[in-house]
């Protein structure tokens, strides 16, 4: 299969333990992860090679991190060193009515202030197939933006497929008051675009006719009409996949996904979750799923929809941010094996 780059900011995660709140907490659980890491580490899971391009401080805690990237066989080899830190977040796990909570503290790390130039794109692509970017590595800064313009720009120019999960984060988009503009540039590189159920009116103004996030009422068939206006306005893409977290609250989702490719348009399972143990990460799961299962069936959409959809759900049951599933594990959820009986 082709190989697989990703390009991004991996961060120190740091949890507190069970479902503690952080004002309460005496001790932190540490992880790491990242959009584009999690879809690396995701994608090598499935057994595809995946690098993952970054640039970490050279100190103790970016080597646990790149040693953690490798332990899920991420290749790290392009990883750039310099810079002062490690991004760090907090994530305080909810429950029930009460939300999880993320708190950024990235400012001025070692991946916020990289610029254009530094990478060298034509030896990390050489001899790779497809690069995946989300919407959180511009968000971080001008710099990382222009880095991803050089990378898109290049991708396309060597014949890649170029993925794009639009993952809005309203707390980072703070150094431009368009986010819009940066990203439309950026978009309209891409062949292959991924968001949720709220991305592509958050960052582009394009909206379904119906249904409330809030109320946690989706309706699928509503999202076709966003991914045809997403189509509209990148006449480049070819595929676009939307997820749908109906959020009853915050242990109990339903989830599901929707994928329209060149003129089809697919509706995935629906699966009920009724306990979250994370669902950090689960975005990621979908799209290493859908690149994955698009590079394995190529003239399979509807199949590349179950399979992503399936990944992604399966995630939620899993602590961290990277899904640590295998291609089996998910085929057998897609082929309805969800009681969770014990694998004797």
């Amino acid at each position: 299969m082709e190989q697989v780059v990703t390009f991004g900011e991996i961060m120190l995660r740091l949890s507190p333990p069970g479902r503690q709140r952080i004002r309460q907490t005496h001790s932190l659980e540490v992880t790491f992860g990242g959009a584009e890491a999690n879809v690396a580490a995701g994608v090598a899971g499935f057994g595809v090679p995946a690098a993952f391009v970054t640039r970490l401080p050279d100190n103790e805690v970016a080597e646990a991190c790149i040693r953690h990237l490798r332990s899920f066989g991420v290749d790290t080899s392009f990883i750039l060193r310099g810079g002062d830190r490690i991004g760090i977040y907090f994530l305080e796990i909810g429950s029930v009515m009460r939300p999880s909570v993320v708190l950024y503290d990235r400012a001025g790390s070692s991946f916020a202030t990289v610029c254009g130039g530094m990478f060298d794109w034509d030896a990390i692509f050489a001899g790779k197939g497809w690069f995946h970017w989300t919407g959180i590595t511009p968000a971080i800064g001008p710099g990382p933006a222009g880095a991803v313009k050089e990378a898109c720009t290049r991708a396309k120019d060597l014949g890649l497929t170029v993925s794009c999960d639009l993952n809005y984060r309203r707390k980072l988009w703070a150094w431009t008051n368009n986010p819009s503009e940066v990203m439309t540039e950026l978009a309209s590189m891409a062949d292959v675009m991924i968001c949720n159920e709220e991305d592509a009116q958050m960052v582009f103004g394009i909206s379904p006719a119906e249904g409330d996030v809030e109320s946690g009422v989706i309706h699928p068939r509503a999202y076709r009409s966003v991914a045809e206006g997403l189509c509209a306005r990148f006449p480049r893409l070819r595929t676009v996949a939307v997820t749908l977290r109906g959020s009853v609250n915050a242990d109990h989702n339903r989830w599901s996904a929707v994928l329209w490719h060149e003129g089809q348009f697919f509706e995935g399972p629906s699966y009920d979750i009724t306990h979250i143990v994370d669902r950090v990460g689960a975005g990621d799961a979908f799209g290493s799923g859908l690149i994955f299962s698009r590079l394995r069936w190529p003239d399979s959409p509807e199949k590349w929809l179950r399979f992503a959809t399936a990944a992604s759900a399966l995630k939620h049951t899993i602590p961290g941010d990277f899904a640590v599933i295998s291609a089996a594990e998910v085929e057998k959820v897609m082929a309805g094996a969800v009681s969770g009986r014990v694998n004797r």
